[in-house]
Order: C-alpha cells, then sequence, then structure tokens
C-alpha cells in the first residue's frame, strides 16, 4: 500500500477554528499564547496544529527552543488563511445584512495621510448614513494598504497613487499638497518657497520603509542622478515633527497636517514648487463579487464624499 498522503479536496478537514489557531501561532510564535488567544486547551491546540501540518504532509512551523516560526510553507499558506478567515467574516456579515438590514463590519486599510486630513469626515458621514454598519479602520502606509486588501484582509484600502499599479479595482478618492517644514534656524526658513533641488542637500527626516512620501522622494532624487540624505527614519508625522523640532533635519508633510504639527514657533512651513507636490489618492476595493452588502455601501459613499468635494472644489461660491 502507497504512504504517499492524498490530498485530494474530500481529505482536508479543518473548521475556522483551526484556522484562527494557525494565524494567532504565526502571528504569536507560540502555539500555547494562541491557544489563550483563542480560548483553547494547549494540548488541544497543538494538536490541531498537528494535524492541520499532517493533512499538507508539510512541515508550516519550524519548533524552536523558544517559540515556533513560519517555514516557508507555511508563510504561503498563511495568505490563504487569512483570505479563508476574512471571507467567512464577509458571509456573516452579509448574512447580517439580509436579516437586519444594512448590518454588517467592513475592513478599512488607509495610509496616514488619509486618515488625519480626510478619513475621519468621510467615516462619520457613513456612520450617519449606516448605523448598523460597523467600520474596522487599519492604519497602514501604502504598501501595506495594498498588501492588505489584495489579501483578502481589508475590503476597502486608501493608498497614493504613484505607489503602483494593482489588479484590483479602484476609483479617484482625494488629493493633498506636501510643503516643507524645517527647524525656524535651518538654513531654508527664510525661503518663501523650494524647489526639489533646494530640499535634497539636506538631512530629511523620512517616513518608514513603504511610506509613499520616502519612496517618492528617492525615485525623483534618482531620476536627478541626486543623492537623498535620510538618515532618520520615523513611524508617524507627530514623530518626524518631534525630530524636526530638535534640529535634526527637515521633513515634508500635508498642508494641513503641517498646519496642525508645525504651527509651533520652532518651524516654518515653506511652499513646495512643482507639480510632483501634489498628491492623488485611490480608493482600491475587492471585487464584486467578494464584497458584502455593508462593504458596497460604505465604498459607494466614500465615493460620494470626493465627488461631493470635488463639486466644492469646482464651485466655492456654494460655500457660501
Amino acid at each position: 500500500m502507497s504512504s504517499r498522503l492524498d490530498l485530494s479536496s474530500d481529505r482536508l478537514h479543518f473548521d475556522l477554528t483551526t484556522l484562527r489557531l494557525f494565524e494567532a501561532t504565526a502571528e504569536l510564535g507560540a502555539v500555547t499564547k494562541a491557544a489563550e488567544r483563542i480560548h483553547l486547551a494547549p494540548a488541544a491546540a497543538s494538536r490541531r496544529i498537528q494535524e492541520f501540518e499532517a493533512q499538507f504532509g508539510i512541515a508550516l512551523f519550524d519548533r524552536l527552543p523558544h517559540g515556533m516560526a513560519l517555514t516557508d510553507a507555511g508563510r504561503s499558506l498563511l495568505a490563504h488563511v487569512r483570505s479563508m478567515i476574512h471571507s467567512a467574516a464577509r458571509m456573516q456579515d452579509d448574512a447580517n445584512a439580509f436579516r437586519q438590514g444594512n448590518m454588517g463590519v467592513v475592513r478599512v486599510a488607509a495610509c496616514t495621510s488619509m486618515v488625519l486630513q480626510f478619513l475621519a469626515k468621510d467615516i462619520r458621514r457613513c456612520n450617519t448614513l449606516y448605523p448598523g454598519i460597523k467600520i474596522d479602520l487599519t492604519e497602514l502606509n501604502s504598501q501595506g494598504v495594498l498588501e492588505s486588501v489584495t489579501r483578502g484582509v481589508a475590503d476597502i484600502g486608501i493608498y497614493e497613487s504613484t505607489f503602483g499599479g494593482t489588479a484590483l479595482p479602484t476609483a479617484p478618492y482625494r488629493q493633498d499638497r506636501l510643503v516643507l517644514v524645517t527647524p525656524r534656524d535651518h538654513a531654508l526658513a527664510g525661503h518663501a518657497s523650494v524647489t526639489l533641488d533646494d530640499i535634497l542637500p539636506h538631512n530629511v527626516i523620512g517616513l518608514s520603509e513603504g511610506a509613499a512620501i520616502s519612496l517618492m522622494l528617492g525615485r525623483l532624487a534618482s531620476e536627478m542622478n541626486r543623492m537623498l540624505h535620510m538618515r532618520v527614519m520615523v513611524r508617524s508625522f507627530q514623530s518626524m515633527a518631534a525630530m524636526i523640532g530638535e534640529g535634526i533635519g527637515i521633513g515634508l508633510m500635508p498642508m494641513t497636517i503641517a498646519g496642525v504639527l508645525a504651527g509651533g514657533e520652532q518651524f516654518r512651513t515653506i511652499t513646495i514648487e512643482g507639480e510632483w507636490a501634489t498628491r492623488r489618492f485611490v480608493l482600491c476595493h475587492q471585487v464584486a463579487p467578494a464584497m458584502s452588502s455593508a462593504a458596497s455601501a460604505v465604498l459607494q459613499a466614500l465615493m460620494q464624499s470626493q465627488q461631493c468635494q470635488d463639486s466644492q472644489n469646482a464651485n466655492p461660491d456654494s460655500l457660501n
């Protein structure tokens, strides 16, 4: 009799509890911690992981002296597991929507710039229109947003348009304008406006890896055959402002964010010349068959918010 494992679909048997356990073990690095998170006995959790691996005939974790780490096969399967968990949540959301009206949870991933500038108002509008829909918002950089929606972890994503193409459906969202923020005694502080050529010789406080602003500056500097001096990278505009305030470097922020974070006497805010300082943001989302009715409703509300803003910009007298 052959000992080869039969991996045909009728021999794969696992439930959502096992999938959540696998995801938690991958995130926490220990099956005991994962068992505690999802309220399983450690022995039962360990047995589930072993049975899960046995069904595929491959090791999904490396057993280390102080925990567990995903193998290459485990990392590949984790994306599928997260997608399956999310699909099950969407199925439940749809069931609730049909039973109770517009109900459910919509998972939105958005870059920091949009969360700080526009998304709070747009979510408030969604809450007014659909009080039964809960929005689960995750703040990421543009790279993280695209990955989150691509993997099926988020229903809707908002990212900077020049970051890269995607096979996901997209629609325009908002735009902002970058300004330069410097310490008050910096060499550029007295300028009425600056160009990229003015900025590049100086130490720039960058945002963390995958952030659209840092990637754009790197690309533009490369196109000019210039060096970008970015020795300090931070995770937020708040941290960037703190570094600039201490004279460590200069930084680029959206104008409205700079008005809030860099309005003190220790800062100077300077206009940047060039079309590159205007950034456009995009809504991306799951394909229609994978969208719950709640997610579709929130998507339409976000798109309408953008259209209302465009109308106001085209007809400023309507605001008076």
